[in-house]
């Protein structure tokens, strides 16, 4: 079966002066433009093509590759707004409407907002959503504690901010675990803090442990022999312009410059950290 809004290989059947048509099983014989249709093209001869419905919502085909498919979450900017809802740039010459009733907040043009691609089952449209609590499941499913993931961050909250999971679920991440400042549709890799009671994901944007200190501390003693045997950081130093060298928290970094000290491996001096020699 042939699902609108996703990527297929389909052989062509038939040439003619606007283009080809391909073979869409189901959906019978849908039309790739002249422009698409790469040179020599012959009948037999297969191509990759995604699937969506042109303005007169008839299905066609494009070699063109859009952002973010059906079932995909990906942030798209508002190109215009009218009296039927907002419309993002996705990457095709016909924009992706997000009706009023799908948006969280109200979108504004050159703006970009997470959305979630979906097919609008009254006429089988491509549309876009920024409601994603509401298509994406926040329970934990089958992710497990410390399990990396891929998160795309969707939306700011009191506690902190929620985060998209491997395009399928939402978990939020504790202000005090996000270490920076996340804005909004920015990728970034994370790990799965733990499955709450409720079935609430919390994520991290780093595991804790002996493990991961050890692997500091070897990034730690790298970056000071790369800088000539010291370095301005120490434990007095700013989170940000630790995470901005070591992408981790302060209390992590501390930890694992404690651990060096006790194998005398470095020292504190007034300007920062130094080699010992051992």
């Amino acid at each position: 079966m042939i699902d609108i809004g996703n990527y297929y290989t389909l052989p062509v059947t038939k040439l003619c002066s606007h283009g080809i048509y391909l073979d869409a099983e189901d959906l019978g014989d849908i039309l790739l433009p002249r422009r698409y249709v790469p040179d020599d093209t012959e009948v037999g001869d297969e191509l990759e093509v995604f699937i969506y419905l042109d303005s007169e919502d008839t299905p066609i085909a494009t070699t063109e590759k859009p952002y973010a498919k059906l079932g995909d979450c990906a942030a798209l900017k508002v190109i215009d707004i009218n009296n039927a809802g907002a419309f993002l740039d996705w990457g095709l010459s016909k924009d992706l409407m997000v009706p009023y009733s799908e948006m969280r907040v109200p979108m504004e043009v050159d703006r970009s907002y997470v959305v979630h691609i979906l097919l609008d089952e009254r006429d089988q449209r491509l549309i876009a959503t920024s409601k994603l609590s509401q298509h994406l499941p926040e329970d934990g499913g089958d992710f497990k504690a410390e399990q990396a993931v891929d998160l795309l961050i969707c939306s700011r909250s009191d506690l902190g901010y929620k985060a998209v999971i491997d395009g399928t679920h939402i978990g939020l991440i504790f202000r005090d675990d996000a270490l920076q400042n996340l804005r909004m549709g920015k990728k970034i890799q994370g790990y799965i803090k733990e499955i709450r009671p409720d079935g609430r994901i919390d994520l991290c944007l780093q595991l804790q442990g002996q493990a991961v200190r050890d692997h500091l501390s070897i990034k730690i003693m790298e970056h000071i022999k790369v800088n000539g045997g010291s370095t301005p950081l120490n434990d007095k130093s700013s989170p940000d312009d630790i995470y901005r060298q070591f992408q981790v928290s302060k209390k992590n970094f501390k930890k694992a410059v404690g651990g060096l000290l006790k194998q005398k491996l470095i020292s504190i001096e007034s300007d920062g950290l130094h080699l010992t020699g051992k």
